[in-house]
């Protein structure tokens, strides 16, 4: 039985509703997974037409009541925008507490077990701040309402996965919050996220911070006084880790297999090593939930939305990826 995937169809405003269609229009998402969209009937039926394609749009109230076959889109419909107000391709409250309902209808459904997964797409932050909406993004909603105090955050780019051991806080900070005691943890979550996805084999690598991994404290001592100390007790305590590995070579050397995942110690470090790699390919999953989370990474271009010219790749491989490892949740 495919899975079944809830896609909350994102800011109303951004390019989310156009990739949506054209995403679950294609033969192999419908292959793949039984999917359904949390949003509002009036923005996906303007999106099917923008982006010029055949699709019925099937209100259900359940995620089962779905009829699964191509050019269906099954929908759960929220209808919470207000068209004398709605301005595509602008920033506003309505819209982002829209898309905020999207998301906590998602993770209530896939919460009580109706759903597989959750593959997200884009939200607008500053639509979220105007709509007083307590969260800056995905990450912590899904951390909120699941009860998970800190997810984490893995991407994943053919055959290559990216930890993240700090995200949207600012360089300075970031190399303030490399202590050996959050290695540890986050090496520990880290292996935990993993084999809840199926992952058992193979070595995580900590990409180090400093040029060379600091050549022994000639360039920075971070690798010496946290990330050394670090991989030492968890290799005593039986954990597979490597490193510090110099971050010009360890996602080269983890996408030839050497090693099955890497720490990126801050978030631009990871980020473009796997974009880099494939753009549109590197698709973001929140790990160490009950539920699943995949997403496109990629934010709402307002400035191309309603022009239907937005790419799907990164919607189909977020589809991809949640089918891949939904299995591991679905009990």
């Amino acid at each position: 039985m495919k899975p079944i995937i809830l896609i909350p169809m994102g800011d109303p405003a951004g390019i989310g509703p156009e990739i949506v269609a054209k995403a679950l229009a294609r033969e192999e998402t419908v292959q793949r997974a039984r999917c359904v969209v949390v949003g509002d009937r009036r923005v996906m039926e303007q999106a099917a037409d923008i982006v010029n394609l055949p699709l019925t749009i099937h209100t259900i109230d359940e995620p089962e009541q779905g009829r699964f076959e191509q050019g269906v889109i099954n929908l759960i419909d929220l209808a919470n925008v207000d068209f004398g107000q709605f301005k595509r391709g602008e920033i506003s409250a309505m819209c982002g507490q829209a898309a905020y309902e999207y998301i906590a209808t998602s993770i209530s459904l896939a919460n009580a077990g109706k759903a597989a997964a959750v593959s997200t797409t884009p939200i607008n932050k500053e639509s979220l701040r105007a709509a007083g909406v307590p969260y800056i993004g995905h990450t912590e909603i899904f951390g909120a309402l699941t009860g998970t105090p800190d997810p984490l955050t893995m991407f994943e780019v053919r055959n290559m996965r990216v930890f993240f051991l700090t995200r949207h806080v600012s360089l300075r900070k970031a190399c303030d919050m490399i202590t050996k005691e959050r290695v540890i943890d986050y090496v520990k979550r880290c292996t935990q996220a993993l084999k809840q996805l199926g992952v058992e084999d193979g070595t995580m690598a900590i990409a180090g911070l400093n040029p060379h991994s600091g050549e022994h404290g000639l360039f920075g001592d971070e690798e010496m006084e946290a990330i050394y100390p670090a991989v030492e007790e968890l290799q005593a305590q039986g954990y597979k880790v490597a490193g510090p590995v110099g971050a010009d070579s360890v996602f080269h050397m983890a996408l030839q297999g050497k090693f099955n995942s890497v720490l990126s110690l801050y978030h631009d470090q990871g980020h473009i090593a796997t974009k880099t790699l494939d753009f549109e390919r590197t698709i973001a999953v929140t790990a160490g939930m009950p539920i699943l989370r995949t997403s496109v990474d990629h934010g709402t271009a307002m400035d191309i939305a309603g022009t239907g010219i937005a790419s799907d790749v990164s919607m189909v491989e977020a589809i991809r990826l949640a089918a891949k490892y939904s299995p591991a949740f679905m009990g």
